[in-house]
C-alpha cells in the first residue's frame, strides 16, 4: 500500500521521498568528470548556468593544458577564457577560476581547503560549489547542494516555502539525516532531469506523485 502525503508530516514525507530516490537511482553520483579536488572545484564553477554535459566536453582540454592550481594561477587569461567559452559567462568564470587558484596556491599551500569557511573565501565559490567539493572530494556532508533542480523540486514537493538557496538548504538540512545531505541532492537532480522537468513534469509516471502537493497541478512558466 502506498504511503499518502496527507497522513505524513513534512519530515516523514522527506524521509519517504529520500528512500524512494535511493531505490530508483541507486547508482546516482556526481555527473562532473574530474581527477582532483581542484579539478572538481573548477568544473563546479563552470557548471553555473550550464549543463554538466557541456562542462564535461570542455574540461578535458582545459585540464590537459592546466591540470592543477599552480598552472591555472599563472595561465594566460585570454587562453583560459577561450578554453571555457562555451560554458557561458566565460570571462567571469575564467577570472574567478584563476583568482581562486591563486588563493589556493598562496593561502592554502596549493591544496583545496576542506572546510566550508575557507572554501567560501575563494572567488566564485558560494555554498553550492563548496558543498559539492566537500562532499565529493573529501566525503564531508557540510550541507545540501541546492542547484536549479533541487530548488524546483523542493518547492514542488512542498519541502520549503523559500526561494533563496541558502534558506532552502537550511530547510532541507532540518528534514534530512546529515549522512544523506549530498546523495539527496544528487538523486533529486537525476529525478529533475528524468521526470520532474521544469516545463513538462511527468506527474503520471512519477513515483513520488502521492507524496507531492504539486502533482498533476498546472505548471506555471514565468
Amino acid at each position: 500500500m502506498s504511503v499518502t502525503r496527507k497522513f505524513l508530516s513534512k519530515k516523514q514525507r522527506a524521509l519517504e521521498i529520500l528512500a524512494r530516490l535511493k531505490h530508483f537511482y541507486p547508482d546516482a553520483t556526481c555527473s562532473l568528470n574530474y581527477s582532483t579536488p581542484v579539478q572538481l572545484l573548477v568544473a563546479t564553477i563552470l557548471s553555473a548556468q550550464c549543463t554538466d554535459e557541456r562542462v564535461n566536453k570542455v574540461t578535458p582540454a582545459l585540464f590537459s593544458r592546466f591540470p592543477d592550481a599552480a598552472s591555472l594561477a599563472i595561465a594566460d587569461l585570454v587562453e583560459l577564457e577561450n578554453l571555457v567559452r562555451s560554458t557561458g559567462f566565460y570571462r567571469n568564470k575564467a577570472k574567478n577560476i584563476q583568482a581562486a587558484c591563486r588563493m589556493i596556491v598562496t593561502e592554502f599551500d596549493s591544496i583545496v581547503p576542506n572546510q566550508m569557511k575557507q572554501l567560501l573565501q575563494l572567488p566564485g565559490v558560494a555554498r553550492k560549489t563548496a558543498n559539492v567539493v566537500l562532499a565529493h572530494a573529501y566525503g564531508i556532508n557540510a550541507g545540501v547542494t541546492v542547484d536549479t533542480h533541487v530548488k524546483r523540486l523542493s518547492d514542488r514537493l512542498g519541502l520549503t516555502e523559500h526561494t533563496d538557496p541558502v534558506r532552502i538548504e537550511q530547510d532541507l538540512m532540518e528534514l534530512l539525516p546529515q549522512s544523506d545531505w549530498e546523495n539527496w541532492s544528487i538523486r533529486l537532480i537525476y529525478h529533475g532531469r528524468a521526470v520532474c522537468k521544469a516545463r513538462s513534469p511527468a506527474c503520471v509516471a512519477c513515483e513520488l506523485a502521492d507524496l507531492c502537493p504539486a502533482a498533476n497541478k498546472p505548471v506555471v512558466i514565468g
